[in-house]
């Protein structure tokens, strides 16, 4: 049986650069050979992941299995936090929509039942992994909260592990941000801190040196490492933050201009990562009708809300403005598992799973209505032959989705044709509309390509035909990260400081 060695990574703030942390140490000690395994015991994210086995787990998790060269499982984030609304969330547990809640209601309903599947995933990693890398959220500082809290210093309990605390040099004060951690945290869990990490570095380190010089002495405290600003990270965003990175405005400077529209509830909004990789892609966010401009392209992303999300963008004139692009001018829009339906003549909650709108009329781009079910969806991977013009091109993706989605158009105009004989979304005649349940279509390179070089050629522009692998290029930023990261953290004391507390739990 393997004991496995954890490490938690925990952050003065959101953004702190925990996930990236977690992530390059995934690929680190696997690289030295440890099976390794990633642990977030509660993630609220939109950006989900399917196991093997069809189960929802976070994003982040879900990569930083991938970073791990390990299997991604349930018990890696037992607890997935969906937000549906003003305070409420589904639940999702080990996988598997559990309940809707609102905020106050899981904190005072689930913190037990919490607690015990935190403590079973927990242990069966450290049964098969020899080493587990902790991921926490938020900041581990939150007074008001720490009572019951499933996912910081209470997860460094429960695994017995040294934590490492990391603060975002770039947004400023970050030694303030640090010191005042570690005087909120209660002296039982500031004793787990093995260290600081300072992260998203930028400039000359010799003008930081008598900063770090004065924590140490000040906390008694080691700083393990400064991290410098990876530009151009090509790993995936693991929530809503990383959406106000994207630019609104049109780049000029890019033969295509790609908009999605980016509406309260967006959920897997990864899908738009291999487009942004695109040396001749501008990959930007519209949330209103000034911001969308003519675009080449408009994505509607997925949804945790469809019907509350349309009606946003119903009442802010985007619905109408796409309709008009895409009749009047010809833009060409793909609506993507949520977007797909909206995309359709009617939606419809009779249940309210997802809102209190029973019915909403859609944007009637496609002949489609589409019926909130009980039941979500979840396939790992689906294969299929798309139907695009001339072109037959093999597709892959996953599914998400609680939608069954019942057509009035031509068998022509069914978008993949699947593995297993069924059919999955619609394409027009002439291309420009698209839908389709298929997460990941984008990351297909030879789908890509073709659109990319169709909407080229649309403009006059020549097509360009050695586009980038794009699994290759997920691999390199997990490797590259790695590089960085290892080059700039004292491993060999975190090691060793990791060795230590095996050593005292187990006395």
């Amino acid at each position: 049986m393997t004991t496995g060695l954890p490490i938690m990574i925990q952050g003065t703030h959101s953004d702190a650069g925990k996930s990236i942390l977690a992530t390059a140490l995934c690929r680190i000690f696997a690289r030295k050979g440890f099976k390794t395994a990633p642990f977030k015991s509660q993630n609220m994210a939109l950006n989900s992941y399917i196991t093997i086995d069809g189960k929802e787990i976070g994003r982040a998790q879900g990569v930083q299995a991938e970073a791990a060269k390990t299997i991604a499982t349930t018990d890696m984030n037992p607890v997935l936090i969906k937000p549906t609304g003003v305070y409420q969330s589904q639940i999702v547990v080990h996988g598997e929509p559990y309940q809707n809640m609102k905020a106050g209601e899981y904190r005072q309903d689930f913190y037990e039942k919490g607690k015990e599947l935190i403590h079973h995933s927990f242990n069966y990693l450290s049964e098969h992994y020899e080493r587990i890398v902790i991921e926490g959220a938020g900041s581990p500082a939150e007074i008001n909260l720490n009572d019951r809290e499933l996912v910081n210093m209470s997860v460094a309990r429960i695994a017995q592990a040294p934590v490492i605390l990391v603060g975002d040099i770039d947004k400023g004060g970050v030694f303030a941000s640090l010191v005042g951690t570690l005087q909120l945290l209660d002296p039982i869990d500031r004793e787990r801190v093995i260290g600081v990490v300072i992260n998203k570095f930028r400039g000359d380190i010799d003008l930081l040196r008598p900063g770090l010089a004065w924590f140490e002495e000040y906390t008694g405290l080691p700083v393990l490492g400064v991290i410098p600003f990876i530009d151009h990270l090509d790993i995936e965003a693991e929530d809503s933050l990383a959406l106000e990175l994207y630019p609104t405005r049109k780049n000029d400077d890019k033969d295509l201009d790609i908009a999605f529209i980016c509406y309260p509830r967006i959920s897997n909004f990864t899908d738009m990562d291999p487009l942004e990789k695109e040396p001749d892609c501008h990959v930007r966010s519209v949330r209103s009708v000034e911001e969308l401009g003519e675009p080449d392209l408009i994505i509607l992303p997925g949804s945790k809300n469809t019907l509350e999300d349309l009606s946003s963008i119903v009442d802010n004139g985007l619905g109408d403005a796409i309709i008009s692009l895409v009749k009047q001018q010809g833009v060409r829009v793909i609506g993507i598992c949520g977007g797909y339906q909206m995309l359709g003549k009617t939606l419809e909650d009779p249940k309210g799973m997802e809102s209190s709108i029973e019915t909403l009329r859609g944007l009637s781009l496609i002949e489609s209505l589409t019926t909130i079910l009980t039941e979500k969806k979840r396939t790992i991977l689906s294969f299929g032959i798309a139907n695009y013009g001339t072109e037959t091109l093999s597709v892959s993706g996953y599914e998400i989705h609680m939608g069954l989605s019942k057509y009035n158009f031509e068998t022509d105009n069914e978008f993949i044709q699947l593995e297993d004989g069924g059919s999955d979304g619609y394409i027009s005649s002439d291309r420009k509309i698209i839908g389709t349940y298929f997460h990941g279509l984008f990351e297909n390179d030879h789908f890509r390509e073709v659109l990319l070089n169709d909407l080229r050629e649309s403009k006059g522009l020549e097509p360009c035909h050695f586009r980038a692998s794009f699994k290759e290029a997920r691999e390199n930023g997990y490797e590259h990260v790695a590089n960085v990261v290892e080059n700039h953290l004292n491993l060999v004391l975190v090691e060793e400081k990791m060795i230590i507390f095996q050593q005292n739990r187990t006395c």
